[in-house]
């Protein structure tokens, strides 16, 4: 046995008699750990943690959001009753947490769940300091968002790079669980780079058993030395309390996202215009594939990155970025987590035989149209086809991506980012089918809109 390890058992030899008797080892009075060992002090994240505890904040936040009825929702009825014609209101009211990460402007990272479509932030400081927030901008896909606040003598956290955690580092959560007031929990990365989960678009999370609550969301996972290195998001559990599996959003995301939603307002995201396959057995074996590795090209759109890199429907992408492609997810990430204008290297296989090709991330073109080209009830609304990103999350439909202030549509309740899914009782698969059902010039115009909330009918006179 070497001298340490001699001297460690020693110690706690000596801690368990001392236990057994009610007093603490080297004392006469009360049963309290040393400070030190043998001349050593005990470790402690005290330290570390004067530091960081100031840049996390408390985020509450107030929503109002409309009370719809099917029945009472009915003009007929609302004036058999005599009811107002302004739709009902209800207040809603979320907890989450924050961290300054640019004290100077007064930048703070917490998650779109927390502050997305809050109609007032509260963000309360360490000192006991309340500010009102201003949402510099949200991106859901990866469930980031950053407000600003108005406040002197800020204490922000330095940023760590991510991409050099490994499993088994140690991390320390900071937040606010249950409204209980800041918290710090600790414990290990315990895995890297998981996807598939909840309803974010793109991931790569961080997984830690440090202990993550509600109201921990937003808040800071930071390693030993003080740096964020994610922002806590998302918990694993059957019982809606911890059980060891918390999720964070790494830095290096965050940072890029962050920095978007500063400069634009939201987040440019390339594309390589590809649409992909997960490989079955049966597609193996049609392709005469050794195995189900990698994904199959289906499509490639016309003036695509992938285009004028030479994909063609038939290959079969193998490796990313020198990593093999293991799913679909893993392509769809690169796309949405990469800087527009990345350049990515594609392992291609096709007719058996394997290649490397380079495509850069571009801005994928979308088709678009003029709302007053179909119906004059919709001048000013300016109408597109999905993205590929919204298609690959089940979204169906045309998306609105302008809207013009008091414009008929305006007026109707439509609004930029609802995605029409319907006309009528027709079900819409995108522009070309809008185009055909607003040729037969419908006497009542009535879509069927989709947005974070859920589904409604608008109608437009």
């Amino acid at each position: 046995m070497s001298q340490p390890q001699s001297r460690l058992l020693h110690w706690l030899t000596g801690l368990l008699a001392a236990a057994v008797i009610g007093i603490a080892p080297g004392t006469g009075g009360a049963a309290t750990l040393p400070t030190a060992v043998d001349g050593q002090p005990m470790p402690s994240l005290a330290p570390m943690l004067t530091r960081v505890t100031p840049a996390v904040v408390n985020i509450s936040t107030r929503t109002r959001v409309q009370v719809r009825d099917a029945y009472f929702d009915d003009p007929m009825v609302r004036q058999f009753f005599g009811l107002p014609a302004a739709p009902r209101e209800r207040v809603e009211q979320s907890l989450g947490s924050g961290v300054i990460v640019d004290a100077a402007r007064g930048y703070v990272l917490t998650n779109n769940h927390v502050v997305g479509g809050a109609d007032d932030i509260s963000v309360t400081l360490q000192d006991g300091r309340t500010f009102k927030g201003k949402l510099i901008g949200t991106d859901p896909a990866t469930d980031v968002a950053v407000v600003q606040i108005p406040a002197k003598n800020l204490q922000a956290l330095p940023l760590a790079d991510s991409t050099r955690l490994q499993v088994g580092d140690y991390v320390v959560a900071v937040g606010d669980p249950f409204g209980l007031g800041q918290t710090v929990t600790a414990g290990i990365v315990s895995a890297l780079g998981r996807s598939g989960l909840g309803d974010t678009g793109y991931q790569n999370f961080i997984q830690t058993d440090a202990s993550i609550n509600p109201g921990n969301s937003g808040g800071a996972l930071v390693n030993l030395r003080g740096e964020l290195v994610g922002i806590n998001t998302m918990i694993f559990s059957p019982s809606g309390g911890n059980v060891g599996i918390g999720f964070a959003i790494p830095s290096a995301i965050t940072t890029e996202v962050m920095a978007q939603l500063v400069a634009h307002g939201k987040v440019q995201r390339g594309s390589l215009g590809l649409q992909t396959q997960a490989i079955t057995p049966r597609i193996a074996q049609l392709l005469k594939l050794k195995d189900s590795n990698g994904v199959v090209v289906t499509g490639v759109s016309d003036d695509s990155a992938a285009e004028h890199a030479g994909l063609q429907a038939g290959d079969v992408l193998t490796t990313l970025n020198g990593k093999p492609l293991r799913s679909e997810q893993e392509l769809r990430n690169a796309e949405g987590l990469l800087p527009l204008g990345s350049t990515v290297q594609l392992g291609v296989l096709r007719d058996g035989h394997s290649r490397e090709v380079s495509a850069t991330l571009s801005v994928e073109k979308l088709a678009s149209l003029d709302g007053g080209q179909l119906d004059p009830r919709l001048s000013g609304v300016r109408f597109s086809d999905l993205s590929e990103s919204q298609r690959s999350e089940g979204l169906y439909g045309v998306a609105i991506s302008a809207v013009q202030p008091g414009s008929r549509a305006a007026r109707a309740g439509l609004s930029t980012d609802d995605v029409v899914i319907g006309v009528g009782n027709q079900r819409l698969t995108g522009l070309r089918m809008l185009r055909g059902l607003a040729s037969v010039h419908l006497r009542q115009l009535v879509l069927v809109v989709a947005d974070a909330d859920g589904s409604r009918y608008v109608v437009v006179n």
